[in-house]
């Protein structure tokens, strides 16, 4: 099988610090790799990387023609502009040429009323501003889907409910994910793949096998809460 995304000797150096050291690892169509990590551990400079938007030695390797949407930690809109979420959404729909049609089809998927596209953005909750940037991120029908701590500031019962909508993502579009997440119950419940940083790649594999108690130490260099799902 060709892999749909193949990292190898990825060294990422911004200013005079070294990031990323040494990474390499391979995706699948329909993967859900979930990287892990503490602060400062080089995640979001990763998917930079992975979208050509830091510079980098070494191969990173899509298939050819591949789509990618981007849910990002946060984005810089003023939520006091009166700018409605259609606004937001039509606006990748005019600039790839989409059908509109698109915009009320994956509101549907996330679970958010075709009515809320006349709300202004800035009386969005955070968790539905959350669901519209996947919204906004699978116009185009993207074959990845890249999610930086996509569910922070979240409630436990949303988080859930936008994972699930992910899941169901993978399995109707063979979708690919990748996701970086702290939650280590999420890491195991949804993630087919994981990958630990640290500067450096610590581990690479199935949760479950690479996730042991030891291993979260190493990783976040002190005695973390291990959860293990059987």
């Amino acid at each position: 099988m060709t892999s749909l995304l193949s990292v190898k000797n990825l060294n990422v150096v911004l200013g005079n610090q070294k990031i990323l050291e040494d990474v390499a690892f391979e995706l699948n169509k329909g993967d859900g790799l979930a990287i892990i990590g503490p602060n400062g551990a080089g995640k979001t400079v990763l998917f930079k990387a992975l979208l050509g938007i830091v510079p980098y030695t070494g191969q990173i390797n899509w298939q050819p023609n591949v789509k990618i949407g981007y849910v990002p930690q946060k984005v810089d809109i003023d939520r006091y502009l009166p700018l409605t979420l259609e606004d937001f959404l039509f606006a990748k729909i005019k600039t790839l040429g989409l059908d509109k049609s698109e915009i009320k089809n994956n509101l549907e998927i996330v679970g958010l009323k075709p009515g809320i596209l006349k709300s202004t953005v800035g009386h969005l909750s955070f968790g539905q501003f959350q669901k519209a940037l996947i919204v906004f991120a699978l116009l185009g029908s993207p074959d990845v889907l890249l999610l930086d701590e996509a569910t922070v500031g979240v409630d436990v019962p949303y988080e859930t409910q936008i994972y699930e909508i992910i899941r169901r993502l993978q399995e109707k579009r063979e979708l690919t994910v990748i996701t970086i997440s702290h939650e280590l119950d999420i890491v195991y419940r949804y993630a087919t793949k994981v990958l630990c940083l640290n500067r450096k790649m610590l581990c690479f594999g199935a949760p479950r096998e690479e996730l042991t108690k030891e291993a979260i130490v190493s990783i976040y260099n002190h005695a973390a809460i291990y959860h293990h799902q059987h």
